[in-house]
């Protein structure tokens, strides 16, 4: 078995909250504590407020739904627990190559996929061979386990080749910011799992925050903007800054020091958007499948059980002499089993803050959860429809109006380029650029003209600017500062833009994210 990592190293690309339900990591390892797994902070207390421009209302844990509480789940660091988990895949004979991105599919001549090939290394920005060109590696296999995560750049083309999308809802998504912090020891409370709703984000606007307290005086603090916002001229990146100013969680940095920064796209579709999982040669498991429980932020434990479920299948495939063909035993397990059942349960709540926005989609979609409790798989007795794609829903400019965010103050608040030299984002200068406009002409009549140019604020590094020039606007790709999160991929009004993988080992280093 072979594992490709487009990162310098396994774990440099996770970016997380983070707190797992370990259920997914005992299915894998049952003695992962005696094995030294970093999942060392238990969660010890949960709190949950809705935030108002001056004050905060903490929502009583009596009145949440039961499967919000974090009671025997742990504050990690994603990336970590990667790390240690590649460890153990390599002692048990598994080769892992990282600094290898997965470039293309190669199919046989059925259309069957039979494998990924590595891309090109030591092109030029013209595209041209450079004296350090090397060329990509063919890895071929029975069958091959997509785990791009969310939008990642091969499970969209297969979705787009097999269909498989092809009666479901459109996926959804959010992006989600996040800094680690070093507080100071009387702000540190290990354990403790807080999240807001509200300020500083409208009603209409769906998101919120996590502060996650674990470690030596490490603070997690992330913030997630749905999407599916409409007015152009919001910022998530400002929106993050500007929650931390709030009297209800600045005094928890004051004083500190941020020391890590990364942002990431991840699934919210749920339930109605999960596509065909299997297609000839190979199955998408975790975020490339959509697999994320949005009202508990929680992914990882499900990204693990559904590559067991992969696994699994492939292996009882090959044993009857089986390859390239559909495993759909894995497809089967993953739609009748515990997957299946985390996410039917929280299938209403996304498309409910969608329609009814923050304040009333929260109380109906709590409504909706504690009927779960109830009645499992049965809540309401209907699953309601996701509405547009992102892409899609967006305000044209003249129907909204500017947003004015408060210069940063390099103690509490951050610029975006300063923030992004704490992702240890690094890319090949003399590389072609990766972010691939299919037409600079639409992206000035209608993303510029039309949109007043959102790629300039949805980007949480700073990647594309429109500079005014006297002979008109020109469009700037700052590509060495992106941070992988695909945003633009997702939300560019025109679907104009391609996020395809970079050079490999390029991109950010998080550490300890």
């Amino acid at each position: 078995m072979v594992v490709l990592e487009k990162g310098s190293e396994v774990g440099a690309h996770i970016l997380s909250g983070a707190v797992i339900d370990p259920i997914g990591l005992t299915s894998l390892f049952s003695d992962w504590k005696a094995k030294g797994a970093p999942v060392e902070t238990a969660v010890t207390e949960d709190r949950f407020y809705y935030l108002g421009p001056a004050g905060a209302l903490r929502i009583p844990n009596l009145v949440m739904p039961p499967l919000m509480s974090n009671h025997g789940n742990y504050i990690v660091s994603l990336g970590n627990l990667c790390r240690w988990l590649g460890e153990q895949a390599a002692e048990m004979g598994v080769e892992v190559y990282p600094g290898f991105a997965a470039a293309e599919v190669l199919y046989d001549a059925k259309g069957a996929v039979t494998g990924v090939a590595t891309g090109d290394m030591g092109l030029g920005k013209n595209g041209e061979p450079t004296d350090r060109f090397t060329r990509g590696m063919e890895l071929k296999g029975k069958y091959t386990i997509i785990a791009e995560g969310a939008r990642g750049s091969l499970a969209k083309q297969l979705m787009a080749k097999f269909g498989l999308e092809k009666g479901r809802q459109p996926q959804k998504y959010g992006i989600g910011l996040k800094e680690l912090w070093e507080v100071r020891p009387e702000a540190h409370k290990p354990g403790l799992v807080q999240h807001t709703l509200g300020w500083p984000l409208d009603d209409r606007t769906g998101g919120g925050s996590f502060l996650y307290h674990y470690g030596s005086n490490l603070v997690s603090v992330g913030f997630v903007v749905h999407l599916n916002y409409r007015n152009p001229y919001l910022s998530p990146y400002g929106e993050f800054q500007r929650f931390k100013t709030h009297p209800a969680i600045r005094d928890t940095f004051e004083g500190g020091r941020r020391i890590a920064y990364g942002a990431r796209a991840l699934t919210e579709g749920g339930w109605q958007s999960i596509p065909e999982l299997a297609f000839p040669g190979g199955v998408l498991v975790g975020c490339a499948a959509g697999f994320m429980n949005v009202p508990r932020i929680k992914g990882s434990h499900n990204a693990m059980l559904s590559g067991i479920a992969a696994a699994e299948a492939a292996f009882a495939a090959i044993a009857e002499g089986r390859a390239h063909d559909l495993l759909e035993a894995y497809q089967d397990d993953v739609m009748t089993g515990p997957i299946a059942k985390d996410l039917r349960r929280v299938r209403n709540a996304k498309p409910m803050l969608a329609k009814f926005g923050t304040a009333v989609g929260t109380l109906v979609s709590g409504v909706d959860m504690w009927l779960n409790t109830l009645l499992p798989g049965v809540g309401l007795g209907y699953t309601l429809k996701h509405r547009k794609p992102d892409y899609a829903v967006l305000d044209r400019a003249s129907a909204e109006q500017p947003i004015a965010y408060p210069k940063p103050d390099g103690v509490l608040t951050f610029d975006r380029l300063t923030n992004v030299s704490f992702s240890g984002t690094n890319h090949e200068e003399d590389q072609p650029v990766h972010l691939k406009v299919a037409s600079l002409a639409v992206q000035k009549n209608s993303e510029h003209d039309v949109y007043a140019g959102p790629s300039s604020r949805y980007c949480p590094a700073g990647v594309y600017e429109w500079l005014e020039e006297p002979g008109g606007p020109r469009y700037v790709i700052n590509a060495q500062n992106c941070v992988h999160c695909k945003t633009c991929d997702i939300k560019d009004p025109n679907q104009n833009i391609d996020w395809v993988v970079p050079e490999g080992g390029g991109g950010p280093n998080y550490p300890g994210m």
